[in-house]
């Protein structure tokens, strides 16, 4: 069994053969001159793992060309990012189910995919083959337990990323809440903790993806207005898209942790061991 990777999942990809102590395949990529995509692997085996984050519409090419690469393998497909899932239904007429359309194209060459947190369960239904999602929500607990925090909050962005939040908490048996919107005035909205008291309190806001961070930034802003300590974000998935970091930072966040899920400056916390351990189980 080898482990080969895309062009943008090389570091994970890596991490993840040095755990399972598996040989990672030298692949190289190119384009030919008219912008189209090329690749070519090294030696493969009968078995083989393929790494490959689809974070944008040349890595999802480059990810179906690597599985059709290895058409004479075993293939076990680890999905750590997967673009387009939160188009998971049909917001207005005439739209596609994105989620679905990427699963399907994904799932030909493959006998079994390894997605990382994905944004919902149902996505995975998409999958002609099986498919497992897995949870870093410990690993995030474990950075936070590393970082010089004396009995940190962990606050969801919204009630939706609370069952996320709570499994990062009980890493430290920290105290958990959800941030809540209460509208002042047709213009005015306040966003405070919806039972704990965050005054005095270093607050970690966790969640499963950072994106444009507009909300976050807000209401880190509100959050030292109501005498918090200081603020930190903690993601599985930074996509930091639009200035999002840089955002984030002006806001006052001291600190922002995002996973190698998407591979990036902030990629401060590996998905390798996790996944590593889920391979091994399956």
């Amino acid at each position: 069994m080898k482990v080969v990777t895309t062009e943008k999942s090389q570091v994970l990809g890596v991490k993840i053969a040095r755990a399972l102590d598996l040989e990672i395949v030298d692949t190289r990529f190119s384009r030919f001159p008219d912008g189209e995509l090329y690749l070519r692997t090294g030696d493969l085996d009968g078995e083989t793992i393929i790494v490959g984050s689809v974070t944008d519409t040349d890595s999802l090419v480059q990810l179906l060309l690597l599985i059709d690469a290895c058409e004479q393998s075993k293939n076990t497909l680890v999905l750590p990012y997967m673009g387009y899932a939160r188009q998971d239904k049909k917001f207005h007429q005439g739209e596609p189910i994105s989620a679905r359309a990427i699963a399907r194209v994904l799932s030909p060459g493959v006998g079994q995919i390894i997605c990382v947190n994905i944004h919902e369960e149902s996505v995975l239904d998409h999958f002609q083959i099986p498919a497992l999602n897995i949870s870093l929500a410990p690993s995030l607990g474990e950075y936070i337990a590393a970082m010089p925090l004396s009995d940190p909050l962990i606050l969801a962005p919204d009630a939706g990323a609370s069952v996320f939040a709570a499994a990062v908490a009980q890493v430290g048996g920290w105290d958990c809440d959800e941030l809540q919107k209460t509208r002042i005035s047709g213009e005015e909205v306040r966003i405070t903790p919806k039972t704990i008291d965050a005054a005095g309190r270093e607050v970690v806001i966790v969640d499963d993806i950072i994106s444009t961070g507009g909300t976050l930034a807000t209401a880190a802003s509100m959050l030292y207005a109501q005498g918090a300590a200081g603020v930190h974000a903690a993601c599985v998935h930074g996509v930091f898209t639009g200035g999002a970091y840089t955002r984030l930072r002006h806001a006052g966040v001291k600190s922002i942790a995002a996973s190698d899920t998407i591979e990036g400056g902030a990629s401060l916390i590996s998905a390798a061991a996790c996944i590593a351990s889920a391979l091994n189980h399956t």
